[in-house]
């Protein structure tokens, strides 16, 4: 296994519990049930891609390159991905004057999951 990414997996599971908590109990008080369900969605796929990174840390055996790709991708999909959807869930109670530029970032960060799921996919298939 790997130490860095069973790590990081734990602190975006923690974060994830958090976040979700803290909607679930604190935000839907103050944002609009559309805004709410924004931010549930940065938490169910931060959630998804915490397990990835778990699993990914069991494939450190194969000793193949596109795991740390795929480790990567994941964590930036994390970043920008389900980030992205948590400010843009808060731009009215938080006055971002930024979140036009929010709007690009997030399908980025969807790439990223999609980048890093073809890499584990990569990884399974050149196994012998």
């Amino acid at each position: 296994m790997n130490k860095r990414i069973i790590l990081i997996a734990a602190f975006f599971g923690a974060l994830a519990v958090v976040l979700g908590a803290f909607g679930a109990h604190s935000l839907k008080k103050i944002v609009t049930p559309e805004s709410l369900a924004i931010w549930q969605k940065g938490v169910e796929y931060q959630f998804y891609h915490t397990f990835a990174l778990l699993y990914l840390s069991t494939l450190v055996r194969y000793k193949h390159k596109l795991i740390n790709f795929a480790f990567a991708f994941f964590t930036s999909g994390i970043i920008l991905f389900s980030g992205s959807l948590y400010l843009l869930a808060l731009k009215d109670v938080a006055s971002l004057a930024f979140y036009p530029f929010l709007g690009p970032i997030t399908p980025i960060g969807g790439l990223c999951f999609i980048f890093g799921w073809i890499c584990l996919f990569l990884t399974a298939l050149s196994d012998k």
